[in-house]
């Protein structure tokens, strides 16, 4: 789901909303880098990301809510690499194991 401006603008950044998941390991004027880790069924908070490519370095079963009230499952399995426009969701780890990825959010 793309978000507006005004939808960025109101949904907070993941690391400053979610320091416990979220961890910054690269970041210049091109793109930032995440380090994501959750805890069997952990759950960040609304937040929001630019444009995004995700490379999965665990099993990955992820739910993720909307604000509009949708609900998307999203699979893969190590060395997968996804790609997401820029959204605003609440993501959660929806299995008994830890999960952990890797974001490279697009500064544009």
């Amino acid at each position: 789901m793309a978000a507006t401006a005004t939808q960025k603008a109101l949904a907070p950044d993941p690391v400053k909303a979610d320091s416990k998941h979220y961890k910054v390991e690269f970041e210049n004027d091109k793109v930032r880098v995440l380090r994501v880790k959750y805890g069997p069924r952990e759950k960040s908070p609304m937040h929001s990301h630019p444009e995004i490519v995700a490379v999965l370095l665990s099993p990955h079963h992820s739910r993720h809510s909307f604000p509009d009230g949708r609900v998307q499952d999203m699979h893969g399995k190590p060395g997968d690499v996804l790609h997401m426009e820029a959204t605003e969701h609440s993501p959660e780890n929806a299995t008994d194991s830890p999960m952990e990825l890797i974001l490279v959010e697009l500064k544009r």
